[in-house]
């Protein structure tokens, strides 16, 4: 036989030949429709199985398949009905699509397209809706997961092949994937889009309309699959709590999830003014794995991610308020701690952390997060020191559940704050533990500045503990409430907080509710109102339905585990019915569609074929075969080939390393320096940022100024003055040396001149009010 097109290694076909991706984003939710386009050129029919990755938080709710001129639609149903359902299928000569999510972590899914007959097409499309989430620049991110980096299986951990177990991922590296991927966006919203972003190369963005309320968007170029393909949209005032409510499906039973009104708010609390915590436990857990030595962009100059991380924990450690308590862990298939329990922050404490973070390399072996996490939590809090968990990992673990349920049991005692470190992070463990452990989320890719997202987050940390948060509604006579999200337990400033309810009944008259948040906030009672009308928005489809099903399914999902070995039958019955009357997949149901066609066999041995999904760590990473496998493509060199179908390699690139990291960035070699109280003191590496000499830093000082304060003075000065793009991320730290310069009474008698002295001698003009002083 003549081989057309692109092989594996074990010389098979590979079936997937495009993925088409359609992405709706009304306001903050996208609706996200995938087309998979399949091809069988072998002489008999096989069985395609696709591993591949989406969102954590997505709610998949539609599920088709189109051979030929007959088109299937998949139903939910109880998974392991309808594994039997598709095997049945397969068995007797039918064709049958089956849509199922990883039993170890929602935002992986495995798509099986069975019995696809020698020289036939089929057109696979999937549907999910999704929220964006709300990043440190106020942009709101969409994610479209491309890469599918192997998930690391801890010794021990529950998983395997096979049926109920782990989905095999089958890689191969991203510049040899075998298939295309085109992406196109539409964003409406009641207000302007200021501008629309990507990591990838974007065609200009078309306005529809002179209002700028809705714009489209397309990729420029074939995707490469070297990264997920992040998109940000910037509205005007995006700081504005909404309300949407949803007519609910006309075919469905009144008083039924479905059959009701559904509401989703969106609220951006807004806090009375409050000071800065000066007090707290902050412990950082930093990932050395492997993988953590891959570069966090393609440039030649692209720092590591451990390199990153590096800088970052710098930063995080200069800015820590005086008083507090930390301490600094990192791990890989052990972990490690700079102290034996964590300590009060002062310059020795300091200096010895910073001694320790230096050497951190990424040469700790795989991802064994669970571990440390359950060491950390086994440690005494401090009294009277709010403790604050900052995680940086990759997040290629494959005991998702696990980790993010432990984070739940010990939500009372901390809050978790993280950060997906590089491209193929996963979705479901970085945001369900900043979720559960009533923190925030970040993702850092590409040329993203960690910096800037980490210190958003230590401002949250910094925010006194919002507590005895509760919501209340007012609605008219005859209609009630049914909140399908979990109680809300954290509240940031700035940051929004989603809420889905049902809403049943009617009622006469009255087209408007309330609600109303109630909190307190350094010991003072708050709370914010959202008055909305009661009459549905128009065009939502089931947008807001399926989002509050899929958030009703995850808090059941979570607590049949928390009940596992109890009785919990009940809870996933519930699980079940909740993901069936929705049409929203779960961890216990999967989508299956069988064509029974003509009702003529298909004929033939049917043979399997694994579609490779992109792996940007193919040629590092080091995991034992039974935790990841990996196949190679290769191009089928024969005078059959179709031109389109053949495979160009100059887009390859090497994913080993980089054996030099850039040098560091003038900023950081300032803070460096930086003494835990917030001064400075004169020393060459400050004279070098200033661009001076030692003695020409030395010369201008007023006589009756000490050397500390006016060292400290030229390093606001040139903050100020030179690095204002950058001030979210020294903001903290400055904060802290006017704290330092302000405490130093009787000792900085004439600030006006050393701020005049310092201004002349940097060739700046920062005023004094302007420092703060």
């Amino acid at each position: 036989m003549v081989c057309c097109g692109l092989l594996t290694a074990k010389k098979e076909p590979v079936p997937l030949k495009s993925i088409e991706v359609e992405v709706e984003v009304k306001d903050h939710v996208a609706t996200v429709t995938s087309t998979l386009q399949y091809e069988n050129k072998e002489k008999n029919p096989i069985e395609a199985v696709f591993v591949f990755p989406l969102p954590g938080d997505a709610a998949v709710c539609h599920f088709s398949a189109k051979v030929g001129q007959t088109e299937v639609v998949g139903k939910v149903q109880e998974k392991q009905k309808a594994r039997e359902e598709y095997d049945d299928a397969l068995s007797s000569g039918q064709q049958a699509f089956l849509l199922e999510e990883s039993e170890q972590s929602p935002d992986i899914f495995s798509l099986s397209v069975g019995s696809l007959p020698p020289g036939e097409s089929a057109s696979i499309r999937l549907e999910y809706v999704t929220e964006l989430a709300v990043q440190a620049d106020d942009g709101l991110r969409f994610c479209l997961p491309a890469v599918l980096n192997p998930r690391y299986q801890p010794q021990g951990s529950e998983g395997g092949s096979g049926s109920g177990g782990s989905a095999q991922i089958v890689s191969v590296p991203a510049c040899l994937v075998p298939y295309s991927l085109s992406f196109s966006a539409r964003v409406s919203s009641p207000r302007p889009v200021s501008k629309v972003e990507s990591n990838c190369s974007l065609d200009p963005v078309q306005y529809l309309n002179a209002e700028h309320t809705q714009a489209t968007v397309r990729l420029a170029a074939r995707h490469k699959f070297d990264r997920d393909v992040e998109m940000l949209v910037y509205y005007q005032d995006s700081h504005q709590p909404t309300a949407v409510v949803e007519a609910g499906q006309t075919s469905a039973q009144p008083g039924s999830l479905m059959g009701d009104l559904a509401v989703m708010l969106s609220l951006y609390p807004d806090f009375p003014p409050v000071s800065v915590a000066s007090c707290g436990e902050f412990l950082f857990l930093m990932d050395r794995s492997g993988s953590m030595d891959f570069s966090m962009g393609s440039g030649k100059q692209a720092q590591s991610r451990i390199g990153s991380a590096r800088d970052t924990l710098l930063l995080l450690l200069k800015s820590l308020p005086m008083g507090c308590y930390f301490n600094v862990y990192s791990f890989g298939s052990s972990y490690e701690h700079i102290f034996p329990k964590s300590v009060e922050y002062s310059q020795k404490n300091m200096e010895e952390a910073l001694k320790q973070v230096e050497k951190m390399n990424a040469n700790m072996g795989g991802t064994e997060i669970l571990q440390p996490l359950k060491h950390i939590y086994s440690q005494p809090c401090i009294p009277s020191q709010p403790r604050q968990l900052f995680i940086f990992t990759d997040g290629e673990v494959d005991n998702t559940k696990q980790v993010v349920d432990l984070v739940k049991e010990n939500s009372g005692s901390h809050r978790c704050f993280s950060f997906g470190i590089g491209e193929g992070a996963s979705s479901a463990l970085i945001s369900g533990v900043a979720k559960e452990g009533g923190g925030d989320a970040q993702f850092i890719t590409g040329t993203d500045r960690m910096q800037l997202k980490v210190m958003q987050s230590l401002r949250f940390s910094l925010q006194p503990a919002v507590v005895d948060i509760s919501v209340t509604w007012d609605l008219p006579k005859g209609i009630s409430v049914t909140p399908l999200s979990p109680p809300i337990t954290s509240l940031f400033q700035g940051q929004r907080s989603l809420l889905y309810a049902q809403l049943t009944g009617e009622s006469s008259g009255v087209t408007e509710g309330c609600v109303t948040v109630k909190y307190s906030l350094a010991g003072q009672p708050s709370q914010n109102q959202l008055h909305f009308s009661l009459k549905p928005t128009e065009d939502s489809g089931l947008t807001v339905h399926r989002l509050g099903a899929r958030t009703l399914i995850r808090s059941l999902e979570m607590k049949e585990r928390e009940l596992r070995g109890q009785s919990n039958e009940g809870v996933k019955e519930k699980v079940v019915e909740v993901s069936v009357q929705s049409g929203v997949s779960s961890s216990f149901t999967a989508f299956i569609a069988v064509n029974k066609g003509s009702g003529e066999a298909i004929q033939g041995p049917l043979l399997r074929r694994h579609v490779p999904a992109p792996n940007l760590h193919f040629d590092m990473l080091m995991c034992d075969d039974e935790m990841c496998i990996y196949d190679v493509i290769t191009p089928c060199s024969t005078e059959d080939t179709d031109e389109d179908e053949e495979y160009e390699d100059e887009d390859c690139v090497d994913a080993a390393p980089l054996p030099s990291q850039p040098p560091r960035d003038p900023m950081l070699q300032l803070i460096s320096v930086q003494r835990a109280s917030g001064s400075w003191v004169l020393e060459p590496t400050l004279a070098t940022v200033l661009g001076k000499t030692s003695e020409e830093v030395a010369k201008p000082k007023p006589a009756s100024v000490n050397q500390e304060v006016w060292a400290t003075i030229l390093a606001l000065i040139w903050l100020h003055g030179f690095k204002m793009e950058a001030q979210m991320e020294w903001q903290l730290l400055a904060m802290k040396a006017v704290s330092w310069l302000q405490a130093q009474k009787g000792k900085t008698p004439c600030l006006t001149e050393c701020v005049e002295a310092g201004n002349a001698l940097l060739g700046s003009k920062v005023l004094k009010d302007a420092l703060g002083l």
